[in-house]
């Protein structure tokens, strides 16, 4: 039996769907599939079910699902354990931390925070929400940076995880300009005259924040989805190039809109008013770890 084939059982049984489990996971949907075969063989039973509503744990896949999770982290923590006895325990602190703000809000908050040289080592881990959640379960790092709606649910359970606000931004709904400088994808588009949409895929936290605050209800949107990515960066490029819409965290595109790359394409009334939240286990991390949120939790939250 391999720790990956727990690992992409745990992505299933979030994703209740092979094609975006195996995104999550970095591989090919055949190879992802035939993990979870060679996972089913082992343990002697099927797992899951096709029903209706998509994907379900059977009664074995459920059982299987509450073991583990607890199982990859006691495993991964094993690991660095030895690897701290055998002095080779790498970096001193680990943030995952998305894409997004990876590229934009994580180097000024870092470096308003504390400088570098008070931090000792930090390794920055940056990759989609979906995939920073498995790390920070996994205890591969000692923090999650993301944004977030209050009303989005994470898949970091509440009673093993805590977060605090560390700053705000928004979600910019832009195009590139017309000759006239106008939006050329406009809002809200029409049924004859949908507006193409640059949408993230299912591993993107910034897909779920939208698509939670579509399912809330507010004036209807005609929109044409035309292109996936789970990266912000690969929709901004996609907008300036003026292939449609995409909701951009405002701390990315501010640059854009203020050279005239991009424009807002709508109304204020479609900007999503968004957090970002810096998670940690609850349990006792190491020193530096501590030390790092007890100065953070001292500091008022970075307004975008």
């Amino acid at each position: 039996m391999e720790l990956n084939w727990l690992e992409d059982f745990l992505a299933l049984a979030e994703h209740r769907n092979f094609s975006r489990a195996a995104e999550a996971r970095h591989v090919t949907q055949p190879a992802f599939s035939r993990r979870i075969r060679a996972l089913e063989d082992w343990v002697g039973t099927p797992l899951a079910i096709r029903a209706p509503q998509g994907l379900v744990l059977n009664a074995a896949g459920e059982v299987l699902r509450e073991q583990a999770a607890g199982l990859v982290r006691d495993l991964h923590q094993m690991r660095r354990a030895a690897l701290k006895a055998a002095g080779r325990q790498g970096a001193a602190l680990t943030i995952a931390a998305t894409h997004a703000l990876s590229f934009t809000f994580f180097p000024g908050w870092i470096r308003a925070f504390a400088p570098l040289e008070t931090l000792g080592t930090l390794n920055l881990v940056s990759d989609t929400m979906a995939a920073c959640e498995r790390i920070l379960r996994a205890g591969d790092a000692d923090f999650l940076l993301c944004h977030l709606r209050p009303e989005v649910p994470v898949g970091l359970p509440p009673e093993a995880f805590a977060s605090r606000v560390v700053g705000t931004d928004r979600l910019v709904p832009v195009s590139a300009p017309d000759a006239a400088g106008a939006a050329r994808w406009a809002l809200p588009g029409t049924p004859a005259a949908p507006v193409r949409l640059l949408a993230y895929s299912g591993a993107s936290g910034l897909g779920r924040i939208l698509e939670a605050n579509w399912r809330a209800g507010g004036e209807a949107m005609s929109l044409d989805p035309v292109f996936t990515s789970p990266l912000a960066a690969a929709l901004q490029t996609m907008a300036r190039q003026g292939q449609g819409i995409a909701w951009l965290p405002r701390t990315m595109a501010a640059d854009d809109l203020a050279a005239g790359r991009l424009v807002e394409a709508g109304p204020g009334r479609w900007v999503v008013e968004v957090e970002i939240r810096l998670f940690r286990p609850r349990r006792r991390q190491s020193d530096a770890a501590e030390a790092f949120w007890t100065t953070m939790c001292g500091q008022p939250p970075a307004a975008s």
